[in-house]
């Protein structure tokens, strides 16, 4: 009797158990003629979420991933861009000839009617689309009848497709009617510097149809990069006006504030995190600047992130022990150590041979070198290049006649210099006095007057 009753007592435990519930999707698939040992998959609404997946020998791959709600995601390999939509329980097989991406893509599996649905609306969008300078240079009427034409064409291609939900229908339909608002809110700006007409401003009435957007729709920001960009420049726009009434608080600050009294907690939290993470690198005072952002945010592991860079970047304050770089290869021959040059200003030039703002500044560099040659400050440029580009880098040297100290760092984006100093993006200006002590972890670049001034009152 006694056994019995513990079958049974059993058999009860077991069928009140609940199955777990799938919250991963699974994508697997190939990549034929491949240009690079993997794939990464990058979330679409937040970029820094991403995820490296190797390729084998065959070019197959395969990973699980986890979420916590619908998403739309990019695969990337090398120039190849796949968009997928992953939504719990999915099951997607990719599978593409890197040489011919878009007539080879093949996605297959369950789930896999909104990924193809996208990579059908990419192909008929680049039938349909122009080259970005002709398509602004055209005047308000040809310019609405372009993007009225593209947006009617992808609805038309939505309604069209089968198997695919109302709810991602209502969502989609949405986010084709971003796209066109989105068009129409730059167009101005476009404009003018497509057609050469500086100061160029739209009719009055040319940009109506965005009066009636609502700023505050969560599930439309979570899915719609359109929406989250049209309603980012309504906040800077409010943010804007905020500097202008204030003349004490810095743009960068400004923006926070104006981030940080959105209603909805999903896009204040989103808005505010996506400024912060590189802004607060960047920012002239970072006390008010990290005062703005944790007044506003709720997010806790947002705040921790942000807390720990603030916390890192109080240790680069004026007057602080600068980071030290060690024996980094000189173009003229040996190496450098920023021990080197104590007894001098340094001013240092974070740079690499890709990047278009960098080279843009070289010709004002030149101008500041020749000012104050033989002034008591010396003028160093680390370039960030990947080994692979060191011939490149040394080409530049030549080529652009660059003058000053050439370093090359000993490891690009990962080098300590580079992460001590919290680098985010380039060209990146350091000024470092005598003593080796920091003056400016974001120094003025060679193309602001501000830059002048700062060694004026330095007395260099």
């Amino acid at each position: 009797m006694k056994k019995l009753w513990l079958l049974v007592a059993t058999i009860a435990i077991v069928s009140c158990q609940k199955e777990a519930p799938i919250e991963y999707a699974i994508i697997s698939g190939k990549v034929l003629n491949a240009n690079s040992d993997k794939v990464t998959l990058y979330n679409q609404y937040d970029y820094s979420d991403k995820k490296d997946i190797a390729l084998n020998e065959d070019g197959t791959f395969t990973d699980t991933i986890s979420l916590d709600w619908n998403h739309m995601y990019m695969l990337r390999e090398s120039r190849n861009a796949t968009n997928l939509y992953l939504s719990k329980g999915d099951n997607l097989t990719i599978d593409y000839d890197s040489k011919k991406h878009d007539s080879t893509l093949v996605i297959s599996g369950n789930g896999n009617e909104v990924s193809n649905y996208f990579a059908n609306k990419a192909k008929k969008s680049k039938e349909l689309s122009e080259d970005i300078p002709v398509l602004y240079a055209k005047d308000e009427a040809a310019f609405k009848e372009s993007i009225s034409k593209a947006r009617d064409a992808k609805q038309k291609n939505l309604d069209e497709t089968a198997n695919l939900s109302d709810d991602f229908k209502a969502l989609e339909a949405n986010n084709i009617k971003y796209e066109y608002l989105s068009a129409l809110s730059i167009y101005e700006l476009y404009h003018g510097y497509f057609a050469k007409k500086k100061d160029f401003k739209a009719s009055e009435n040319f940009a109506d149809e965005l009066n009636s957007m609502s700023y505050d729709n969560e599930g439309d920001f979570k899915y719609s990069s359109s929406y989250r960009n049209l309603v980012q420049g309504h906040y800077r726009k409010e943010a804007s006006e905020l500097a202008k009434k204030d003349s004490t608080i810095a743009s960068d600050v400004a923006t926070l504030k104006a981030y940080g009294a959105i209603q909805s907690e999903t896009i204040k939290n989103n808005l505010l995190y996506g400024a912060a993470q590189y802004g607060i690198t960047y920012t002239e005072d970072l006390e008010a600047y990290y005062a703005a952002f944790s007044a506003g945010s709720t997010d806790e592991k947002n705040n921790e992130k942000i807390t720990k860079s603030y916390n890192a970047l109080k240790l680069l304050g004026k007057g602080n022990t600068s980071p030290k770089f060690t024996n980094y290869e000189n173009y003229a021959g040996g190496t450098t150590s920023l021990d080197d040059l104590k007894g001098k200003y340094v001013y240092i030039d974070v740079w690499a041979t890709w990047c278009g703002p960098c080279k843009a500044e070289i010709p004002f560099l030149k101008k500041v070198e020749k000012k104050y040659h033989g002034k008591d400050i010396e003028f160093v440029s680390i370039s960030i290049d990947k080994k692979k580009d060191h011939q490149a880098w040394k080409d530049m040297i030549v080529d652009k006649k660059l003058g000053g100290i050439q370093l090359f760092a000993d490891s690009d984006w990962e080098s300590k210099f580079v992460e001590d100093y919290m680098i985010k993006g380039i060209p990146r200006f350091i000024l470092i006095d005598p003593s080796g002590n920091i003056v400016t972890s974001n120094a003025p670049r060679p193309s602001d007057a501000k830059l002048i001034t700062l060694f004026d009152e330095l007395k260099i």
